[in-house]
């Protein structure tokens, strides 16, 4: 089975995008593996701690490491993707050489209570995963205006038509790591 590390940008204990992550993960039940990095005690980059690296720090290389691809759910934050993500992508990089994002096919998505569902977010978010070695997935996109009357109180995807959209994109994901893997 696949294992995916899933990044969520939002530390927030109700948000909607965990929950979006988690239906995505029903969805893929079988198929993917969902394995979460803790990004809530990731603390800012700073080189200088390198000497005796931060727990949060080799947990979060460690997930990334282990995982076939990754994952990135995100909310949209004055334009553009949350602080806490652009921590882990740093750390991530470090130390010199030992990039653990380096070729690793990467998906980004995101969702909002708005009709654009973080797409500005996605965008700058490519740019820089691109910058760090991965292998972005460029289409199919998605953007994902949240309606929680679309999920159950377990986080599965309950509108029909979401969750054939869902499962369609989770396909191409599917596909570009196999695609991006050979």
């Amino acid at each position: 089975m696949t294992q995916i590390a899933v990044l969520v940008g939002s530390l927030r204990a109700d948000s909607i995008n965990r929950k979006f992550a988690q239906g995505l993960e029903k969805l893929a039940a079988g198929r993917m593996e969902f394995v979460y990095a803790d990004l809530s005690s990731l603390p800012h980059y700073n080189e200088d701690l390198w000497a005796d690296a931060p727990a949060p720090v080799t947990a979060l290389k460690a997930v990334i490491e282990a995982a076939d691809a990754v994952l990135i759910v995100i909310p949209e934050y004055n334009r553009t993707y949350p602080g806490v993500i652009k921590d882990a992508i740093d750390w991530a990089t470090r130390p010199w050489g030992k990039n653990s994002w380096a070729g690793k096919p990467v998906a980004i998505t995101g969702a909002s209570p708005g009709a654009i569902g973080a797409a500005i977010a996605q965008h700058h978010l490519r740019t820089t995963m691109v910058t760090v070695g991965t292998a972005v997935m460029g289409q199919p996109e998605l953007y994902y205006a949240y309606k929680p009357e679309h999920f159950d109180a377990d986080g599965a995807v309950t509108d029909e038509a979401t969750k054939t959209f869902l499962e369609g994109w989770l396909n191409s994901f599917g596909e570009w790591v196999e695609k991006t893997r050979s």
